[in-house]
């Protein structure tokens, strides 16, 4: 939030990566003073993966525990949560999951005005620790300004047992900051847009690390999820002193948002971001083939085969991109020719 020369940076207060973390739950609430109402919000999977866990450890130290499963991050399921937690009187509120959970109870506890704890079970995006949440509403999904995570308790033992799959996306999401840095200099440049110097710098230096450490992300390594986790926070912590998504969203996100308008078939959000990087990267000059090789060596997809989406829908989403905030200035400016679109798609080998 800025006004002039203020400026509010809202960070968590606790941060837990580490193995059977989540047993240290009960301590990071008191610690935090959370009150003794909380309100879990899972999935139905990640319910009997850390829900139950969770619930548990804060009804065993004496709390009044409530859990609701929330099925999808949407406007609807943000206001029945609300309301949940106004009948019950829930003076703070968890997400335990994987994504949509999270983002669900991040903004129905940014609007109710209680606190909000993040606990996930996979690192497949940087909404596990930032503060933006992704809803959908009237067929669209939105990045919607939340309040960051007053703590944030991720247990690499249960992120472990995750997909790999998930894992790999979040890779995707991390290694995208590159593209993302590259178009908020741009426009900085361009069109005067403020500029934050650190949050750029942290931003690329998490991206430069995972890259770096690609040939040691592998399944079923605690190591691995330890190393997503802490980029992931980073990420998420570059966004909070930028006080907006610009250090880890640019055209890449644009392109994957505008992929899930577009196709009837939806890869993972960091799956196709990770893609979009690499045309991104070509976009702007950069090295995109140690990004598509980055990615290829983690088990992301490079290609829209691999997304299982179609090439036209990859071009479409390309032509249609820069539409998705046009108020954020990109590298595709105002928009690619559809030859330009072919071009990129083609020389990368992201279509056929």
């Amino acid at each position: 939030m800025q006004d002039g020369m203020k400026k509010w940076m809202q960070l968590p207060r606790d941060v837990l990566v580490g193995h059977d973390v989540i047993y240290d739950i009960k301590d990071v609430c008191r610690d935090l003073k959370m009150g003794k109402d909380p309100l879990i919000v899972t999935g139905c999977t990640t319910k009997k993966i850390a829900g139950d866990i969770v619930f548990d450890q804060l009804s065993d130290c004496g709390q009044n525990v409530r859990m609701v499963v929330s099925a999808e991050a949407s406007m609807d399921e943000v206001d029945r949560i609300k309301a949940e937690a106004l009948e019950h009187n829930s003076s703070y509120l968890l997400g335990v999951g994987s994504g949509k959970s999270i983002d669900v109870a991040k903004l129905a506890a940014t609007q109710l005005d209680v606190p909000f704890m993040s606990v996930p079970t996979a690192a497949s995006h940087d909404g596990i620790v930032s503060s933006r949440a992704s809803i959908r509403c009237n067929g669209k999904t939105s990045s919607i300004e939340a309040n960051a995570p007053m703590a944030v308790v991720a247990d690499t033992a249960v992120i472990s047992k995750a997909p790999y799959r998930l894992l790999a996306a979040g890779c995707g999401d991390i290694i995208s900051n590159y593209t993302a840095v590259r178009d908020w200099e741009l426009a900085h440049r361009l069109t005067n847009e403020p500029f934050s110097e650190y949050a750029a710098a942290l931003s690329r230096m998490t991206a430069k690390i995972l890259i770096d450490s690609a040939d040691s992300i592998k399944p079923d390594l605690e190591s691995s999820v330890r190393m997503v986790v802490k980029a992931l926070v980073s990420s998420g912590v570059a966004m909070s002193i930028a006080g907006s998504s610009r250090p880890a969203s640019g055209s890449e996100h644009m392109f994957s948002h505008a992929l899930d308008m577009v196709s009837p078939r939806h890869a993972l959000h960091g799956e196709q971001c990770g893609v979009g990087t690499i045309m991104m990267m070509y976009l702007h000059g950069g090295d995109w083939k140690k990004i598509k090789e980055c990615l290829e060596v983690i088990g992301a997809p490079t290609t829209a085969e691999q997304l299982g989406i179609e090439d036209r829908y990859i071009l479409e989403a390309l032509l249609v991109a820069h539409t998705i905030r046009p108020e954020r200035y990109t590298i595709l400016g105002t928009g690619l020719t559809p030859a330009a679109a072919e071009k990129v798609a083609r020389i990368t080998k992201v279509i056929s």
